[in-house]
């Protein structure tokens, strides 16, 4: 069944204004619209872009709105559905950036958004177990785990060259699936107008980079450059990218700090849209530190064009091939190869969170071997509370995730008055 553009319109920006809860409620919401309430979609056309998905860098989530969009509706129907599902959580998170921006210093705004991270710190566990119990189904996939973790949190290894080695593995030794045909319906394009999809988004990506660049906004350029090679290596989804993110925001780059970082990751958290839009907050926390709040607009701006404009030419460029895509054996070994990695990479950004939510300072040796430590007279009992209060609601009582935040936040606020 074919959609008209309004109809395509208003359900893709329902799908928009309710995607909180991260890809996984995200994609169950889309399930039920698209497959489930209406025939737009069969089953195994979902699961398959699904698949497609996960094997591209960026947020899975928000590539298979925009395949979904584009299967139904062409390019048009893809840039309706990829720009709802981006911009309301935009807005919304660009108007708390500059409320923290402005506030973020206040004593009780600071325990609110304690209360906030140590949620947080509970969401990404949650995550990185319901993401093991999915993906390590082999002594092998446990290996990869394990390795990517001591090889991130102890060596400082490169996140991309953690999931090249990870892909290389299980595309030459985990094939193990019969290639099969794929299906005579699925829509196909010609290598010109794949070519030519290619060369338009390439196109647009870097033009507002290159004039950055040729009108001597290095920050600008810089911010453009970064998130751009961000969007080339973030596989696995938002958590998976975090802690390189993080890595290089705090300490090569100096936009923001440890602690913004987290209060960043909270605000996500609480907006519609894929988590990855923490990164419009670290692009407006790098503009306001140097030129306030109007600048802030624009390194927000080019974070966001940088972020999610490579992701429009993924899906344009290979979604006339997704369904032969997802019968290649190899392909679907390298994607289990990568997702068992991303379950070390999210298992070091636990820990990584929980250090910065839990201890005050945490120091890391000069050297090859260098994991992070705590300091441990710097223990935060605060935030271990909180921490174990958002727990039990997670995970004792299944409360929702914004329910949750809210309870957190409010928590975390009524602490101030108490001097804790």
């Amino acid at each position: 069944m074919t959609p008209s553009l309004p109809d395509l319109t208003r359900i893709f920006a329902r799908i928009g204004l309710m995607s909180f809860g991260g890809p996984a409620a995200q994609i169950a919401v889309m399930h039920r619209e698209l497959v489930e309430d209406r025939p737009w979609l069969t089953e195994r056309q979902f699961l398959n872009a699904l698949s497609f998905c996960m094997l591209l860098p960026g947020p899975e989530a928000m590539q298979l709105c925009t395949y979904a969009g584009w299967r139904l509706r062409g390019v048009a129907g893809g840039l309706i559905a990829g720009l709802l599902f981006v911009l309301p959580g935009a807005m919304v998170m660009l108007s708390l950036a500059y409320a923290y921006g402005r506030w973020g210093q206040v004593p009780v705004v600071e325990a609110v958004f304690l209360g906030v991270k140590a949620a947080v710190v509970v969401v990404v566990l949650q995550a990185l177990l319901k993401l093991a119990r999915k993906t390590l189904r082999h002594s092998v996939h446990w290996v990869i785990a394990g390795t990517s973790f001591i090889a991130l949190y102890a060596f400082d290894a490169s996140f991309p060259l953690v999931i090249l080695t990870a892909a290389c593995i299980g595309f030459i030794w985990m094939t193990s699936r019969p290639a099969t045909v794929p299906p005579a319906q699925a829509p196909s394009a010609s290598l010109f107008a794949t070519l030519r999809q290619a060369a338009i988004w390439l196109t647009l990506w870097f033009a507002p980079i290159i004039l950055a660049h040729s009108l001597g906004a290095d920050i600008l350029t810089s911010i453009g450059l970064f998130f751009s090679k961000l969007a080339v290596a973030s596989f696995g989804g938002a958590y998976a990218v975090l802690a390189y993110m993080a890595q290089e925001a705090v300490t090569t780059h100096g936009w923001v700090s440890p602690a913004q970082m987290m209060d960043g990751l909270g605000l996500a958290e609480t907006t519609p849209g894929p988590l990855i839009l923490v990164t419009e907050f670290v692009g407006y926390m790098a503009g306001f530190g140097q030129s306030g709040p109007i600048f802030a607009l624009l390194t927000a701006a080019m974070t966001l064009w940088a972020t999610f404009v490579p992701c429009f030419l993924w899906i344009f460029t290979a979604a006339p091939h997704v369904e032969w895509l997802t019968t290649r054996p190899r392909l679907t070994s390298a994607l289990e190869a990568i997702s068992a990695a991303v379950v070390g990479v999210i298992a070091n950004l636990s820990l990584w969170f929980a250090l910065h939510v839990f201890f005050d300072q945490v120091t890391r040796a000069d050297a090859v071997f260098a994991p992070s430590l705590p300091v441990a007279s710097s223990l935060n009992s605060p935030a271990v509370i909180l921490a174990t209060i958002a727990g039990v609601l997670l995970f004792r009582l299944r409360a929702s995730l914004p329910l949750t935040l809210v309870i957190m936040a409010i928590i975390g606020a009524g602490l101030h008055p108490l001097g804790i």
